[in-house]
């Protein structure tokens, strides 16, 4: 990948930034529910797997987190540089999706877990704005 174009910003046509705010999120959630279903290793190392029960309601609320995060990156991308944008939605979305797949939090639990999820997206997007303010 060409250094130059890390260090610009992700101007192009909407369909590209949709598909890219819709494909990563999908992504993310997909494979925290496959590692969820699927153990390689022993059985005592590792987070467990997933609970048996309802996971329709979990997978939801990661992957609309993961499209509002992913939105809210890449709109800000398409003005300032802002870097590893796909690590944070695929971080975010594989980590939730994992963490509620494998212990099951009520809905007190999910909606910190929820929220601090977009309070980060949040706070990188303001610091990237306000660098890119300063440039």
């Amino acid at each position: 990948m060409d250094p130059e174009s890390e260090n610009s910003s992700r101007p192009g046509p909407l369909w590209r930034h949709v598909l890219w705010a819709v494909g990563f999120p999908l992504f993310g959630v997909g494979f925290g529910w496959a590692s969820a279903s699927f153990r390689l290793g022993p059985d005592e190392y590792g987070m467990p797997l997933a609970v048996p029960g309802q996971v329709w309601s979990h997978l939801i609320v990661w992957t609309v987190t993961g499209l509002v995060s992913a939105a809210a990156l890449r709109a800000v991308a398409a003005r300032v540089p802002l870097h590893a944008l796909e690590v944070t939605v695929l971080l975010l979305t594989f980590m939730g999706t994992r963490l509620s797949l494998g212990y099951r939090p009520g809905p007190l639990v999910s909606g910190v877990m929820v929220a601090a999820a977009l309070m980060m997206v949040t706070l990188r997007c303001v610091l990237a704005l306000r660098r890119g303010a300063r440039d």
